[in-house]
């Protein structure tokens, strides 16, 4: 049961924080690729740039793995793919269930990168009768009424959630109370869990908003490098300046 408590991560036992277990998948995903291409080795800046980070990051980062490389040969690029991969626990099978088989939950469930990650769709769930049954990706729907049971037959402790927000609270606390101790939130609402368990939440339009952010302010950057501003932009400053002329801060809803 839901204890009201919005879950913060912590550091991890081991010592690593979490901002690196965070970049892990980044890495992880640029080793994959050099793998692929068959590529030996790798220097720390060349794996740095594919990953998006700076070389002193990353040098940082793989000395909680235990991990520093050879000086002017880099790193073994099967080794540490290996090395990620086993501290990020995907050397295992993890059975997942997605709840809520809307667009979003459909498309989720069609994601063919799962299986080569790590990771089983164990079952499809969904609130509506008329959806139990139906094959999406291959996996019939099952009703939430037996969310309980099949989290316990299939040993999940991964719990995807994809429904509407309203939903999202009572879903996220049955996932919970059946045993599921991390889940992934794609519901626009923020989920209040118990001690142990952990969430991370992807918001499309919070993303969104934020792209829409840097593009207004290179819009305004090249208003400016032309000498002026641009009369739209004017006209809405205005408008949304308060009595006294201060700028309020407005969330979109």
């Amino acid at each position: 049961m839901a204890t009201g408590r919005t879950h913060r991560p912590a550091t991890r036992s081991r010592g690593i924080p979490e901002a690196t277990v965070a970049r892990l998948p980044l890495y992880l995903r640029a080793l994959t690729a050099l793998s692929e291409r068959s590529v030996p080795t790798v220097s720390s800046e060349e794996l740095a740039a594919a990953a998006g980070v700076n070389s002193a990051k990353l040098r940082k980062d793989f000395s909680y793995l235990g991990s520093y490389g050879t000086r002017g040969v880099g790193y073994d690029v099967e080794y540490l793919v290996y090395q990620i991969s086993r501290e990020l626990g995907l050397t295992q099978d993890w059975p997942v269930v997605i709840v809520g088989i809307g667009n979003l939950g459909a498309a989720l469930a069609n994601y063919g990168g799962f299986a080569s990650r790590g990771f089983r769709v164990a079952a499809l769930i969904d609130a509506d009768p008329a959806m139990a049954g139906k094959p999406v990706a291959g996996i019939p729907v099952q009703h939430s009424d037996d969310l309980e049971k099949i989290i316990q037959d299939n040993g999940v402790s991964i719990g995807v959630i994809a429904t509407p927000a309203g939903a999202a609270q009572a879903v996220c606390e049955r996932l919970v109370a059946a045993g599921v101790t991390s889940i992934l939130n794609f519901a626009p609402t923020v989920l209040s869990v118990p001690e142990g368990v952990d969430v991370r939440k992807v918001d499309l339009s919070i993303e969104l908003q934020i792209l829409a952010f840097h593009e207004q302010r290179k819009a305004g950057e090249g208003a400016a490098s032309d000498g002026g501003v641009p009369a739209a932009a004017a006209r809405s400053e205005s408008a949304d300046q308060g009595p006294d002329g201060d700028m309020p801060a407005v969330m979109p809803a």
